[in-house]
Protein backbone atom coordinates (compact mmCIF):
# COMPACT_ATOMS: atom_id res chain seq x y z
CA UNK A 1 0.00 0.00 0.00
CA UNK A 2 1.38 3.40 -0.97
CA UNK A 3 1.84 6.07 1.66
CA UNK A 4 0.11 9.37 0.99
CA UNK A 5 1.40 12.59 2.48
CA UNK A 6 -1.35 15.12 3.08
CA UNK A 7 -1.18 18.72 4.14
CA UNK A 8 -3.79 21.47 4.32
CA UNK A 9 -3.02 22.74 0.82
CA UNK A 10 -3.67 19.32 -0.78
CA UNK A 11 -7.10 18.85 0.85
CA UNK A 12 -9.89 20.33 -1.30
CA UNK A 13 -13.34 20.26 0.35
CA UNK A 14 -16.29 19.26 -1.83
CA UNK A 15 -19.76 20.81 -1.95
CA UNK A 16 -20.56 23.11 0.96
CA UNK A 17 -17.76 21.81 3.17
CA UNK A 18 -15.09 23.95 4.80
CA UNK A 19 -11.67 22.97 6.22
CA UNK A 20 -10.96 24.83 9.48
CA UNK A 21 -7.69 24.86 11.44
CA UNK A 22 -8.61 24.43 15.10
CA UNK A 23 -7.34 27.08 17.52
CA UNK A 24 -5.23 25.98 20.47
CA UNK A 25 -7.06 24.95 23.65
CA UNK A 26 -6.82 27.22 26.68
CA UNK A 27 -3.88 26.35 28.94
CA UNK A 28 -5.17 28.27 31.98
CA UNK A 29 -8.49 29.22 33.51
CA UNK A 30 -9.46 32.86 34.02
CA UNK A 31 -8.21 32.52 37.61
CA UNK A 32 -4.77 31.36 36.46
CA UNK A 33 -5.10 27.64 37.21
CA UNK A 34 -3.18 25.45 34.77
CA UNK A 35 -5.33 22.80 33.10
CA UNK A 36 -4.10 19.23 32.45
CA UNK A 37 -4.64 17.80 28.95
CA UNK A 38 -7.58 15.68 30.15
CA UNK A 39 -9.49 18.74 31.43
CA UNK A 40 -9.14 20.87 28.30
CA UNK A 41 -12.26 21.31 26.21
CA UNK A 42 -12.26 21.01 22.44
CA UNK A 43 -12.05 24.55 21.01
CA UNK A 44 -14.97 25.78 18.91
CA UNK A 45 -13.03 28.53 17.15
CA UNK A 46 -10.77 28.19 14.15
CA UNK A 47 -9.45 29.73 10.94
CA UNK A 48 -10.86 28.84 7.52
CA UNK A 49 -8.10 27.18 5.44
CA UNK A 50 -9.99 25.80 2.39
CA UNK A 51 -13.53 26.28 1.07
CA UNK A 52 -15.52 24.05 -1.28
CA UNK A 53 -17.39 25.40 -4.33
CA UNK A 54 -20.71 25.65 -2.46
CA UNK A 55 -24.01 23.84 -2.33
CA UNK A 56 -25.39 22.77 -5.71
CA UNK A 57 -28.88 24.12 -6.47
CA UNK A 58 -31.59 22.20 -8.35
CA UNK A 59 -30.71 24.04 -11.58
CA UNK A 60 -27.05 22.94 -11.34
CA UNK A 61 -25.63 26.29 -10.23
CA UNK A 62 -23.67 26.70 -7.01
CA UNK A 63 -24.78 28.74 -4.00
CA UNK A 64 -21.69 30.62 -2.82
CA UNK A 65 -20.31 29.97 0.68
CA UNK A 66 -20.51 33.00 2.98
CA UNK A 67 -17.08 32.59 4.62
CA UNK A 68 -13.74 32.88 2.87
CA UNK A 69 -10.19 31.66 3.46
CA UNK A 70 -8.62 33.46 6.42
CA UNK A 71 -11.88 34.14 8.31
CA UNK A 72 -12.08 33.21 12.01
CA UNK A 73 -15.24 31.21 12.68
CA UNK A 74 -17.21 29.80 15.61
CA UNK A 75 -18.65 26.34 14.94
CA UNK A 76 -20.90 23.81 16.69
CA UNK A 77 -19.27 21.81 19.48
CA UNK A 78 -19.82 18.30 18.04
CA UNK A 79 -19.86 19.23 14.35
CA UNK A 80 -17.66 17.98 11.54
CA UNK A 81 -14.92 15.43 11.16
CA UNK A 82 -11.66 15.84 13.09
CA UNK A 83 -8.51 15.52 10.96
CA UNK A 84 -4.85 15.60 12.01
CA UNK A 85 -2.46 16.73 9.25
CA UNK A 86 1.14 16.79 10.42
CA UNK A 87 1.12 18.28 13.91
CA UNK A 88 -1.93 20.50 13.35
CA UNK A 89 -5.58 19.71 14.09
CA UNK A 90 -8.29 20.49 11.55
CA UNK A 91 -12.04 19.94 11.33
CA UNK A 92 -14.01 19.45 8.11
CA UNK A 93 -17.43 21.11 8.48
CA UNK A 94 -20.55 21.79 6.47
CA UNK A 95 -21.38 25.47 6.05
CA UNK A 96 -24.51 24.97 8.19
CA UNK A 97 -22.30 23.90 11.14
CA UNK A 98 -20.67 27.36 11.27
CA UNK A 99 -22.48 29.57 13.76
CA UNK A 100 -20.69 32.89 13.23
CA UNK A 101 -17.79 34.62 11.54
CA UNK A 102 -15.64 36.46 14.11
CA UNK A 103 -14.40 40.02 13.53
Amino acid sequence: MAAVTLNASTVKPLGDRILVKVSEAEEKTAGGILLPDTAKEKPQVGEVIQVGPGKRNDDGSYQAIEVKVGDKVLYSKYAGTDIKLGSDDYVLLRESDILAALG
